[in-house]
């Protein structure tokens, strides 16, 4: 096991370039098994879902390599059927979609209920909804395993109780090779929704309405292989948005669509923190004194529940009190333990965190308590006096790509060292 040791204090100055969408490419990655030939993905993050996920199409049969650095190459001529035998799918949340993307080309679909991030339930019950109402029958196991299969999908209107990603997403992969019409109503809007449709209708798909609350997909009766390019990241790319204000910094960050920041950008600016756009980057600076604000994490286009830890950390250091609403994800403030051992003054419940802004943070050993998480305690470490001690790193590396070696660059004191114990 490896951790990060941070010395806090200096303020981040010069450029960062945002990689490919985690969110987006751990969903493209199993749709490209629909398609009985080779895809070439780029813009690929190499982060350890990818890895897993790389595992995983291997074992199916897919013949998978890196072209590049950041170019994945996947065919899946070979793959008969979409039965894992392992426990490879209980490493991350997003191998759920290796359901609704077997489903479609094999009317059937077997793994592990999926694991990932310690946020609360995260139940599978809408998915479960979804592909029912397209014809399958859905059986979930004593030992967790989930098995779904069809004689035929037929297209359907489906309507989900509450706005899901990952729901959306596996409706939409299985509808694709489903017989007529499928109306996603009340669908998620999440800018990686849409790069997965538009990566199925690159390989022949025919979606429409992605990014807005109703999806209308009409079946197709095969798919073909493509080439297409993962969009940027803006998790990664709002999370070094938080850290500049955070520490007071004047960074430039690049490869990206400001379009998708609008959440992040809307606040920060509220807070007093200066934001120049140009085209595929931004200029993220700090003014005057940052004022505290409320937040509340909200589906696509609102505040986004991946970055709310992080900005949590920056609140904690502003002269105030700000609260934060937890709207999407429950349970997702465990990690608020490990900012108070730094000084840090935060009252929480399951769903509402009270911030009291306190002068400084004080560094401290402290854990990762999920992937965000992670994220927000190498903020917390940035702006710290003295030393601090990030353990459980694994959840920071499931979802950031070489991050010690981006801030690194921008002039923060990280390291990664080998944990002794």
């Amino acid at each position: 096991m490896s951790k990060f040791l941070i010395e806090g204090g200096t303020k981040l100055k010069g450029k960062v370039n945002i990689g490919g969408f985690k969110n987006a490419a751990v969903a493209i990655i199993p749709a490209a098994i629909m398609c009985p030939g080779k895809c070439i993905i780029q813009n690929v993050p190499r982060i350890n879902d990818v890895n897993v996920f790389e595992e995983i199409l291997t074992e199916l049969g897919a013949v998978v390599e890196f072209l590049d650095e950041s170019t994945m190459s996947i065919d899946s001529s070979n793959i008969k059927s979409c039965y894992l035998e392992n426990g490879l799918s209980k490493k991350m949340r997003a191998s759920y979609y290796l359901l609704g993307a077997g489903l479609g080309r094999f009317k059937q679909s077997s793994t592990l209920m999926p694991g990932g991030c310690d946020i609360g339930e995260r139940p599978i019950d809408l998915h479960k909804k979804g592909f029912e109402a397209l014809g399958a029958t859905v059986d979930v196991s004593e030992d967790g395993r989930v098995i779904v299969k069809a004689d035929k999908l037929v297209g359907a209107k489906i309507y989900l109780d509450k706005v899901s990603v990952g729901a959306t997403i596996n409706i939409m992969l299985a509808a694709v090779y489903a017989e007529g019409k499928t109306i996603i109503e009340n669908a998620a809007k999440e800018p990686h929704i849409v790069d997965t449709a538009n990566f199925l209708n690159a390989m022949g798909a025919n979606i429409k309405g992605a990014g807005t609350d109703t999806i209308r997909i009409n079946g197709v009766e095969e798919l073909v292989g493509c080439t297409y390019r993962v969009i940027p990241d803006q998790i990664e790319a709002g999370t070094y948005m938080i850290a500049a204000a955070a520490t007071k910094g004047d960074i430039i960050i690049d490869d990206i669509i400001p379009k998708h920041m609008e959440p992040i950008t809307a606040k920060l600016k509220e807070m007093g923190m200066g934001i120049e756009e140009y085209g595929d980057s931004m200029r993220v600076f700090y003014e005057k004194e940052l004022i505290p604000v409320n937040i509340q994490t909200l589906p696509y286009p609102g505040f986004p529940t991946d970055l709310q830890q992080p900005m949590a950390v920056l609140l904690a250091i502003l002269n105030g009190e700000s609260l934060v609403v937890e709207g999407v994800s429950e349970d997702r403030f465990k990690y608020i333990n490990e900012i108070n051992k730094m000084g840090a003054n935060i009252e929480y419940t399951k769903t509402h965190a009270k911030i009291n802004g306190v002068s400084h943070l004080k560094g401290a050993p402290v854990k990762a308590t999920d992937l965000r998480a992670g994220a927000a305690m190498i903020i917390a470490g940035l702006v710290a006096e003295g030393l601090t001690e990030i353990s459980d790193i694994y959840h920071i590396d499931r979802g950031y790509e070489n991050i010690e070696n981006k801030f690194m660059n921008l002039g923060a004191k990280i390291r990664r060292i080998k944990d002794e114990q």
